[in-house]
């Protein structure tokens, strides 16, 4: 089953998701808005992250940031 989670819609409609397929594949989905031709487009993880710092890029490293949150490291 395919997993989704939102990560970040913009003011003018943008939207990206966090996938996982079916096969284990992880990568972003960018929703275009209509007014730019609704166009969809899976990217590499690698690749959005090298790709900008914009609200995006950061609500994904603050997802990131939960895990590890939730898991302290002992020393």
């Amino acid at each position: 089953m395919k997993k989704a989670r939102a990560i970040y819609s913009s003011p003018n409609g943008d939207r990206w998701y966090l996938i996982r397929d079916t096969s284990g594949e992880i990568f972003i989905r960018h929703e275009a808005n209509v007014a730019s031709g609704g166009h969809v487009a899976h990217i590499d993880l690698g690749t959005f992250l090298s790709s900008g710092t914009g609200p995006e890029h950061q609500e994904l490293l603050r997802l990131i940031g939960t895990l590890v949150e939730e898991h302290p490291v002992r020393s």
